[in-house]
């Protein structure tokens, strides 16, 4: 009996078959979307059909970055892909890459190989990016003079800001030759020293916007010194031209309002600057003014003059005090000599003596005071109030006093 094998080593034997041929690695399939389902997942399950046969296609979550367009019913594709057998069900299938819409394989492919070089060249890097002007005074703009696109570029940049000046290149976008007019407007707006560059043109299919995917526009994007805005086609529409530009807008009027300030707002804002400037200034004022104030006072409290007035007033306060404290110790003084003078008249011999009374002395000047001091035969002096009189002690007697 022969070999026998499993079903999953003949589904892998056959896979490996696939692996094997390049021409199923990497390959275009043009048909009709069948039975396309948007998974949870992520991932897209359809099917591609023509008159005699269909084949059954995945694209994976990861893929569909690529994908610009949504998958429907009915839609001619082509699709770029391997394919593959599914060992669990045992059948072929296309893993699909990249999905183009028919028709335009070519053009997409030239689009992809184009953006890939001039990515690796560094063309789009963001370093080589200009800022463009807040407050332009002439904005130059590269497009057809007909068409709505130059007609929401003038409507809208009056509304924002009537004093910029719009400067108009005439271009062909469309057709033979209008990549070289776009370049051609490029360069003269440049050399016009415009404050912004707009190029573009209204929505379209790939075709009709493919001048602005020419790799001589890009170039001459990349080299021009004046700040670009790209602004080609639909919001979802993307051109080589907006990966070199310094700024993307997604349509004409959106690079409008980018590229023109808008003139009521910095008015507005001018007039904020104002009330705070002023506000500001007002305080600053009024700050330093009371500091003027504190350093005029403190340089009067420290000027001769003044200082010679404090201690004049000083002066004039110590003596106001001193004399009232003299006055006072004076008066204090006369009422204390008075007393004492009362004092004094109340003790004093003569007083005694005016009311009739004598002092009696002995030969040294001394009171006698008691009999007992003198001695008969002695003399004294005894003096009255108008004179003395000196006698001689002849008897003495003293006297018995009962109580």
């Amino acid at each position: 009996m022969n070999q026998v094998y499993s079903v999953t080593e003949v589904n892998l034997y056959i896979k490996n078959l696939f692996i094997r041929d390049n021409a199923l690695s990497r390959i275009y399939i043009k048909g009709e979307v069948s039975n396309c389902k948007y998974h949870t997942s992520g991932h897209i399950y359809f099917t591609l059909k023509d008159t005699l046969g269909q084949i059954t296609c995945v694209m994976f979550a990861g893929q569909r970055k690529g994908l610009t367009f949504r998958l429907e019913e009915g839609q001619s594709v082509i699709v770029l892909g391997s394919i593959s057998v599914y060992e669990r069900d045992g059948k072929y299938q296309l893993y699909a890459g990249e999905i183009l819409l028919d028709g335009l394989g070519v053009l997409y492919e030239r689009y992809e190989k184009l953006k890939k070089d001039l990515d690796e060249e560094g063309l789009f890097e963001q370093v080589h990016k200009k800022a463009i002007p807040l407050y332009p005074k002439r904005i130059g703009i590269v497009t057809a003079k007909t068409g709505a696109a130059i007609q929401d570029i003038i409507n809208i940049a009056k509304r924002r800001n009537p004093y910029v000046q719009l400067v108009l290149y005439p271009a062909l976008v469309q057709g033979v030759g209008s990549a070289e007019s776009v370049v051609r407007g490029i360069k003269a707006l440049d050399a016009a020293k415009v404050d912004t560059i707009i190029i573009g043109r209204g929505g379209g299919s790939i075709e009709d916007l493919w001048a602005f995917n020419e790799e001589i526009v890009a170039r001459a994007i990349y080299e021009c010194q004046t700040p670009i805005i790209s602004a080609v086609g639909h919001e979802t529409d993307v051109t080589i031209a907006d990966f070199v530009s310094d700024l993307r807008a997604p349509t004409p009027s959106a690079a409008a309002e980018l590229a023109v300030n808008d003139y009521m707002a910095y008015l507005s804002t001018m007039r904020d600057y104002q009330r705070h400037l002023t506000k500001a200034l007002m305080q600053r004022i009024t700050y330093y003014q009371a500091k003027m104030r504190e350093f005029k006072l403190r340089l009067e409290y420290a000027s001769p003059a003044y200082q010679i007035r404090q201690k004049r007033q000083r002066l004039m306060d110590i003596e106001q005090k001193l004399r009232l404290k003299i006055q006072q110790c004076i008066k204090e003084k006369r009422h204390l000599l008075e007393i004492y003078i009362t004092k004094l008249d109340g003790l004093s011999p003569l007083n005694k003596l005016n009311q009739g009374y004598a002092v009696v002395v002995d030969r040294d000047n001394k009171p006698i005071r008691s009999i007992a001091k003198v001695a008969k035969d002695d003399i004294v002096t005894i003096s009255f109030l108008d004179g003395d009189i000196r006698a001689s002690v002849l008897n003495l007697s003293k006297i018995k006093r009962g109580f």
